[in-house]
């Protein structure tokens, strides 16, 4: 299949749909009581969708089946997922009708993520799609294209994918619509993000995780999510746990979760129709009634009780009931093609026609192949369709955040390494006043470790988010707090995604270790991103920002578990147009780096220092320059003057590892005055690539400036070494760079001695540097000898006296 045409151009920005209308007595009963028009819209639309959603699975020509089936017709690779399409189809032909009676802004986000040819067809009846992509018409030939593209090559995939207009949420790895829905609607009060969970989804553990997010939510500033809990009964090849489950079992678990449990269920026709209308109409006035009584003032006090929907309906719904005289609908075999080999089976042939016009498209399309009157009544109106919608494409709504200068924050350096600072408190400083200067905004999003990561000082301008119980001594806690914890890694990079997706900025800092939690989520963001730039109709988005601290290297109080930094391997391998990883030695290149990760869009910023006191070397000035360069030569901390190639580089990224690369440097200084010894730090670890690979990988020549192209570069890196033989791949004889860093060695022991342990310490660099230098004055065999009793001595002294050596504890560099 040839590539298709480009997607249009974005468009112009689209004003946020305004607040819904009065929810009056009136309105109440109609949206409880479809007459037999809007029933007949109801099943118009949704036949329409489940048409479109099997032509394509099957399909590659005669859209509209204007001729009899045959053979040539049905593509030769049948994939996809229809078991879950037609409940996600049904629940979208409801809340748009919703939608359209109410003008309530709304996203609809698909947990059941390979439901993608549903949505696809949605956004296809909603004109959407046409708009966004020009070349699949409301035609015949539109149709036939529309088919033909679906998990095709040159085509697009069968998820919910970024290519869905009005999707935020892929839905390809499965856990986390709800993570992103209650993100989507926090500080976002006219928002309302239905999120249908799959009852397979529902066994995952980041989806188990997810329902307690409306403990977090304040019904007076933040919109509000209803999950639709959709239980079909089956996964790929068998039953689902809550599926299967006594439904009072099913009530009594989201009742302890703290919702109130609306359930609907059967398929019968219009009877569902009616039904479903009826649940949720009570379900959005139990919403508008929450959220009115809290902006009055008027709420009773605790947590709201939000809805809740069940929905069970047969699996593969309207589908092939039996194939071959075996059960298909309703059971497991429904879940992704039910009728395989229809190219080469002619009685499956017969059946896949009889399907398909089983939804009598001739009353749906037209004669060109458009959507009738009667199906496109279905639908809202401009931005207020679901697939339409701005809260989708949230680069369209994103402002700027309003930033201090970071100067006010800074720590004053008179001399490089000679004072110690604890560098993310200066960034909690910061965070308070962007607190305090986007109310709405931004957020920081922590598992129960702000105070720890020492960025308490946010709580001078906002409590934890909080609507359960506020108990007699509890600290900054409150329903209108906007910093955001909860212990969950899941929950917390969820939400940051949910909240940025829809154009407001924000913040995920963790433990180092704890980032591998929610990894997968990372990767997953970063793909997302990767795919939208290439989609000029996607406006730009704020970045994904995550502050890994309590690093490897300092968590030599809680061990070996927590000693892992395993992000930053999966962060270089995503695509270099997304990927950015920041290193910052100090506290000063760390307000300066995150101050321009806060400006940047369409990135995943990974920036990793740790949070305990540590040496700082750069003033504010000097942070900015060597950040806007993203590797320097400090002319301080060596003995090379420029004039000539050193006899060997020490080069470091990494703050714990910059102090012992400095520390190596003042012993060769003191002990071989007459060694040139250049160092090199590294705070954009993305320069070390060639620019071709990556777009901030530094020139040839500027590479040639602090490496040279022949001399052996001593390398301490703060994560696994393999990274940096990575990154420098086709650099002048990369295999010159010998690398120390993080080798799965640690325990709870003293700072210095992971550094030992790892064979990264000072004491390591010094013999590197000996064993590699293109010259050794005289007194070299003397340092080194000197070097291995230290690390002799080291270990002794550790034992028996517990904490690290004195000459290491509290080492600062000479004057």
């Amino acid at each position: 299949m040839s590539a298709a045409p480009a997607p249009a151009p974005a468009d112009p920005p689209t004003p946020v749909p305004g607040p819904p209308r009065p929810l009056d007595e009136d309105l109440r009963a109609r949206l409880a009581s479809p007459d037999a028009h809007e029933l007949a819209v109801l099943d118009a639309w949704w036949r329409a969708a489940n048409y479109l959603t099997v032509g394509q699975i099957y399909l590659q020509d005669d859209p509209l089946l204007r001729r009899p089936l045959t053979a040539d017709d049905v593509k030769a690779r049948l994939l996809g997922h229809w078991g879950t399409s037609p409940g996600l189809s049904f629940v979208y032909a409801h809340l748009s009708r919703l939608v359209r009676l109410t003008d309530q802004a709304a996203l609809y986000l698909t947990g059941p993520g390979h439901g993608g040819p549903a949505l696809v067809a949605a956004a296809h009846l909603e004109g959407t799609y046409t708009e966004r992509f020009p070349h699949v018409g409301q035609d015949a030939e539109g149709l036939r294209r529309l088919f033909r593209q679906f998990s095709s090559p040159g085509g697009i995939p069968s998820h919910v994918s970024v290519t869905t207009p009005g999707s935020i949420h892929e839905g390809g790895e499965l856990g986390y619509v709800l993570v992103h829905a209650f993100g989507a609607v926090m500080d976002n009060p006219d928002l309302l993000a239905l999120a249908v969970v799959g009852d397979g989804e529902a066994e995952t553990g980041p989806l188990e995780g997810s329902w307690k997010g409306i403990s977090f939510l304040d019904a007076r500033r933040d919109g509000a999510v209803l999950p639709v809990l959709h239980l079909n009964g089956a996964k790929i090849s068998g039953p689902t746990v809550l599926g299967r489950k006594d439904p009072a079992e099913v009530r009594s678990l989201l009742t302890g979760h703290g919702y109130e449990v609306l359930e609907v269920g059967g398929d019968d026709l219009p009877g569902m129709h009616e039904r479903f209308a009826d649940v949720l109409a009570r379900a959005y006035a139990s919403i508008r009634r929450i959220q009115e009584e809290a902006r009055a003032g008027s709420a009773p006090a605790g947590r709201p009780r939000w809805p809740v929907v069940v929905l069970r309906t047969p699996k593969g719904w309207t589908g092939p009931g039996t194939v071959d005289g075996t059960p298909v609908a309703g059971t497991f075999r429904a879940h992704q093609v039910p009728l395989s080999g229809v190219k080469d089976d002619p009685a499956h042939l017969r059946l896949l026609e009889e399907w398909l016009r089983s939804y009598r498209p001739e009353e749906l399309f037209d004669a060109d192949g458009a959507p009738t009157d009667l199906v496109r009544a279905a639908n809202p109106a401009g931005p207020l369709r679901l697939s339409a919608t701005p809260h989708a494409n949230g680069g369209l709504l994103t402002r700027d955040l309003d930033l201090p200068d970071v100067r006010e924050y800074a720590v004053d350096v008179d001399r490089p390494a000679a004072a110690r600072a604890e560098s993310t408190r200066r960034l909690g400083e910061l965070l308070r006043d962007v607190y305090r200067r986007n109310p709405d905004t931004f957020r920081l999003f922590c598992p129960d470790e702000t105070e720890s990561n020492r960025l308490g000082a946010v709580f001078e301008a906002s409590d934890r988010a909080w609507a359960e119980r506020v108990e007699e001594g509890d600290v900054s806690l409150s329903p209108g707090g906007r910093v955001v914890e909860v212990l969950s890694e899941h929950n917390c990079h969820g939400w940051l995604e949910g909240y940025t997706l829809t154009g407001r900025h924000g913040l995920f800092a963790t433990y180092e270790a704890f980032a591998m939690v929610s990894a997968s989520q990372t990767v997953q963001h970063a793909k997302w991103l990767e795919e939208a730039g290439k989609l000029p109709w996607r406006a730009s988005v704020p970045s994904l920002n995550l502050l890994l601290t309590s690093t490897a290297w300092r968590n030599d109080h809680n061990g070996f578990s927590h000693q892992g930094p395993g992000l930053l391997q999966v962060a270089i391998t995503q695509r270099p147009e997304v990927s950015r990883v920041w290193l910052p030695p100090d506290a000063n290149c760390l307000l300066r780096v995150a101050d321009h990760c806060l400006r940047s869009r369409d990135r995943v910023n990974l920036v990793v220092i740790d949070k305990q006191p540590q040496l700082q070397y750069l003033t504010i000035d000097e942070a900015a320059e060597h950040c806007a360069r993203g590797a320097s030569a400090w002319a301080w901390a060596g003995t090379d003057d420029g004039s000539a190639d050193p006899d060997v580089v020490l080069g470091c990224a990494g703050d714990v590892v910059t102090m012992e690369t400095v520390a190596a440097a003042a012993l060769l200084r003191e002990r071989l005055p007459q060694l040139r010894v250049r160092v090199v730090n590294v705070v954009d670890l993305m320069s070390l690539p060639r620019p071709g690979d990556h777009p901030h990988g530094m020139s040839e020549l500027r590479f040639r400036e602090l490496f040279t192209d022949t001399v052996d570069v001593v390398f301490a890196f703060h994560g696994f070494p393999g990274a940096v033989h990575q990154l420098v791949h086709g650099r002048p004889d990369a295999d010159r760079f010998h690398v120390r860093g993080f080798v799965e060695e640690g325990t709870t022991t003293t700072p210095f001695d992971m550094t030992v342990r790892n064979r990264a310490s000072r004491y390591h660099l010094v013999l590197d540097a000996l064993n590699n230098a293109r010259r050794l004055p005289p007194g070299a065999d003397d340092l080194a000898a000197f070097c291995r009793s230290q690390l002799k001595r080291h270990e002794q002294y550790v034992v028996e006296h517990l904490v690290d050596m004195p000459e290491v504890a509290g080492w600062t560099l000479p004057a």
